[in-house]
């Protein structure tokens, strides 16, 4: 049995934005749980720019597969596909 867990996955996101809430909704449905990064702090923000190169949330970092992505449809499509390939 694989575990889903914040090792596994990052999500940097606002609380208030709603792709990013679409996001966390379907990830509490598939038993997902992120290392949530707000960028409401700097350090954050700093970093997903580095690392993305623009401010936009939700922005998904999966370590397991070295894949980066913006746009919550993607990355709940993402999510999904990744869950299903384990069963």
């Amino acid at each position: 049995m694989v575990c889903y867990n914040a090792h596994m996955y990052t999500l940097f996101y606002r609380p208030t934005c709603p792709y990013c809430r679409k996001v966390l909704a379907a990830a509490q449905e598939l038993g997902i749980v992120f290392d949530l990064r707000d960028i409401g702090e700097e350090v954050y923000r700093a970093e997903l720019v580095e690392r993305g190169g623009k401010q936009q949330v939700p922005y998904l970092v999966d370590r397991e597969k070295g894949v980066e992505m913006y746009e919550s449809d993607d990355i709940v499509e993402h999510l999904k596909n990744a869950k299903a390939a384990l069963r």
